[in-house]
C-alpha cells in the first residue's frame, strides 16, 4: 500500500483532539489535519510550549491544558473538551508519551510511564466517550510501539512495587497496555459506531530519545550537550517525523480503516515506510489479558469505564 498525506480526505467539519500536540508526531498530525480543514484541539502539558506549537499550526486550532500524569488534570481537560465541542468530538488521538524514564511516580502515585502512556489516556478516553458518541463516525487512535513485543508486562505488578524497576521494561509494558486497551475498547464498543484502532510510528525522529536523556542527565550544561548529541545521533538512522506520523494519520482518517486494527510502517521490520497492517505480539491478542487490564485500569484510576 502506498499512502501519503495527499490521500487524506477533506476534514472540514470534523473536530480532532490530539494529546502531546506540542512537538513530534503530535504536532505534525495537528499541522496536517488542520491544513485539511479539521478543527484541532491540541492537548499539551506545558502552556508555554503549547503556545509556540499553536503558532506553527495552520487553520482552526486551540490549546487544551493536559497533564496525563495527573488524573485531576485529565478530568479537567475532559470537561473542557466536552464544553468546547458541545459533546461532538470526531477523533481522539492518544499520541503523547514518555520513554524509558528514571523511576518516578505520577501525581497519583503510579509508575510514570504506565501512568502517562496508558492510565492517563485510558481515563481521558472513558471521560470523553459522551463527546465521542456525539461525533460523526468517531474514532479513537491509540499509539503503541514496536516495543510492545519486548518483555516487561506483568498484570500483577504494573507499578513495579515488587519487581526491580527497569526503564525499558516499564516502557515496553506501557506500550503493550496501549495496544490491549485499543483492542478491548474495540470489543466493548461493538455496535456503537465507534472505531478503535492502534498505530505505531516505527523508527522515527521524534523528541522521545532526547527527552529520555534529559530526564536522566538534567538541565546542566553537560546534560544539554548530551541531550543534543543523543538527538542528532538518533536522527541519523530513522525516518522523518512527517513520515512517522503517517500510520496514525491513516488510522485517524482513511475511510477503509476498520475497528480493532493496528497499523505501522510497511518497510523491513516495520521501521519505516507507508502505513500498512502491523504485527502484534501474541499477548496483544489475549482477550483475557485485555479484559483484566481494563478492570485494573478502572480500579487504579477511579474512572468508570465507558462503554462498560
Amino acid at each position: 500500500m502506498t499512502w501519503t498525506e495527499r490521500d487524506i480526505p477533506d476534514q472540514t467539519g470534523r473536530t480532532v483532539l490530539i494529546t502531546g500536540a506540542n512537538s513530534g508526531l503530535g504536532l505534525r498530525s495537528a499541522q496536517v489535519l488542520a491544513a485539511k480543514g479539521a478543527r484541532v484541539l491540541m492537548a499539551c502539558r506545558s502552556p508555554e510550549r503549547g503556545k509556540l506549537a499553536l503558532d506553527a499550526v495552520p487553520g482552526d486550532a486551540e490549546l487544551v491544558q493536559l497533564d496525563l500524569a495527573d488524573l485531576a488534570s485529565v478530568r479537567e481537560a475532559a470537561r473542557r473538551v466536552r464544553e468546547l465541542t458541545g459533546d461532538k468530538l470526531d477523533v481522539l488521538v492518544n499520541n503523547a508519551g514518555v520513554m524509558a524514564t528514571p523511576h518516578r511516580r505520577t501525581a497519583d502515585g503510579f509508575e510514570l510511564q504506565l501512568g502517562t502512556n496508558h492510565l492517563g489516556h485510558a481515563a481521558l478516553t472513558w471521560l470523553l466517550m459522551p463527546a465521542l458518541r456525539g461525533g460523526d463516525n468517531p474514532r479513537v487512535v491509540t499509539l503503541s510501539s514496536l516495543a510492545h513485543r519486548l518483555p516487561g508486562f506483568d498484570l500483577t505488578d504494573l507499578n513495579f512495587e515488587k519487581r526491580r524497576y527497569n526503564p525499558t521494561s516499564a516502557y515496553n509494558q506501557s506500550k503493550l497496555a496501549n495496544l490491549l486497551f485499543a483492542v478491548e475498547l474495540h470489543r466493548r464498543a461493538a455496535g456503537t459506531g465507534l472505531t478503535s484502532v492502534a498505530a505505531h510510528p516505527g523508527f522515527t525522529d521524534s523528541d522521545l530519545v532526547a527527552n529520555t536523556v534529559r530526564s536522566f542527565v538534567g538541565p546542566s550544561r553537560v546534560g544539554k550537550v548530551l541531550t543534543t548529541v543523543a538527538g542528532h545521533g538518533y536522527r541519523l538512522f530513522n525516518q522523518s517525523t512527517a513520515k512517522g506520523a503517517l500510520p496514525q494519520l491513516y488510522a485517524a482518517t482513511a475511510p477503509e480503516v476498520r475497528s480493532g486494527t493496528y497499523y505501522g510502517p510497511s518497510g523491513p521490520g516495520e521501521l519505516w515506510g507507508a502505513p500498512a497492517p502491523a504485527k502484534q505480539r501474541g499477548l496483544a491478542r489475549d482477550d483475557a489479558a485485555a479484559a483484566e487490564l481494563w478492570r485494573i485500569t478502572a480500579e487504579m484510576t477511579g474512572v468508570t469505564p465507558d462503554p462498560r
